[in-house]
């Protein structure tokens, strides 16, 4: 029997190993791959939410905006019609 074909003690025969070493590529091939999805979904989150915040950041802006417009120096308002 060479090297190569005899039984390790606690391991199954090379013919299970070539199988189990198969099945553990394919499953770190597979998490890999997941991997990479889920960089790429993260990554498309932190620009999603990076536009969001700039779109937020804009309407706080128009918002006090108005409210500036809105509530201005009450002196400079005519008086209500019912003085």
């Amino acid at each position: 029997m060479s090297p190569a074909q005899e039984q390790i003690p606690g391991l199954a025969p090379a013919s299970g190993l070539e199988q189990r070493l198969v099945e553990l590529e394919t499953r770190l091939a597979f998490q890999e791959h997941a991997l990479a999805e889920l960089g790429d979904a993260l990554a498309e989150a932190r620009l999603e939410r990076a536009g969001s915040d700039e779109l937020l950041q804009a309407v706080l802006a128009d918002l006090r905006g108005l409210r500036g417009a809105l509530y201005a120096d009450a002196g400079s308002e005519p008086p209500p019609p019912h003085y």
